[in-house]
């Protein structure tokens, strides 16, 4: 997956404020600026956002060892200890998913998957009602057909022999996610004025005693510290997209898994 610093684009926005005298440039850094802090603050999940992957299998041939034994004509087979201390035998061939020694049925595509835009094998748009995607992340062949088991990574993509698919991913934006950065927007937008934009909060005082009347304010740096804003609909928003304040999406990782190819330069 790309390296991501920030939400590949503003998110969409239904301002309750008025934008009267604001440049539209202004209008959309500030935009801009209210998505990255709340992309940042609920977890780095949203999207969509576009990549283009080449799909590669693991195969179980890879590095297999020379003293990987025959028994009869059942084909190879390389003996493992398991986790429980079992001797077991693990067939080389024979399953139809990732350690198949045809073709796949399925590819990981890193996700969640948001929507599928294109695949193509060999210059060759395949029809969306070809395939389906399973569990946010599996591209699932439905056509009687199978994806290749390779393809030559030298090739540009699109060339003969190449398996490309493009898809964006990331969790879709929802109407709850468009009040929380309209109320950020507007809320930044009023720092505005004086040729400055910002947050405007009241620094180093909390509290103020005046003829009888006390005024107390929630220290801004605590609330920020928390990941929280201070601003109603965003830290409700916050609080349930990400209760438990994650910084980033969970994820498992294997030593023995292929990812899908990428190009990230040029």
């Amino acid at each position: 997956m790309p390296i991501q610093t920030g939400p590949c684009e503003p998110w969409p926005t239904k301002l309750c404020c008025t934008t009267e005298g604001v440049e539209a440039e202004d209008l959309e850094f500030w935009t801009m600026v209210a998505s990255q802090v709340l992309w940042g603050l609920s977890g780095r999940r949203w999207g969509p956002c576009p990549v283009t992957v080449r799909p590669c299998r693991k195969s179980c041939m890879d590095g297999m060892p020379s003293y990987a034994v025959l028994w009869q004509s059942t084909g190879p087979w390389i003996p493992y200890i398991d986790s429980y201390g079992q001797w077991r035998n693990a067939s080389v061939c024979g399953c139809r998913s990732d350690c198949s020694c045809g073709e796949l049925c399925e590819v990981y595509l890193a996700g969640p998957v948001h929507d599928v835009q294109e695949v193509t094998i060999g210059g060759d748009v395949i029809p969306p009602e070809a395939y389906r995607v399973d569990n946010n992340g599996m591209l699932v062949r439905t056509d009687g057909e199978c994806w290749p088991d390779c393809q030559d990574m030298g090739a540009p993509a699109g060339a003969e022999n190449t398996f490309v698919v493009r898809y964006r991913y990331g969790l879709p934006l929802d109407e709850s996610a468009t009040a929380a950065v309209s109320e950020l927007v507007c809320h930044l937008l009023k720092g505005c004025g004086g040729g400055s934009c910002g947050c405007k909060s009241n620094r180093n005082m909390t509290r103020v005693s005046r003829q009888g009347v006390d005024y107390e304010w929630a220290d801004p740096t605590v609330i920020y510290s928390e990941g929280r804003t201070g601003l109603p609909l965003v830290d409700m928003w916050l609080n349930m997209v990400n209760p438990y304040r994650l910084s980033s999406p969970s994820r498992v990782y294997s030593p023995d898994f292929k990812r899908p190819r990428f190009t990230s330069w040029p």
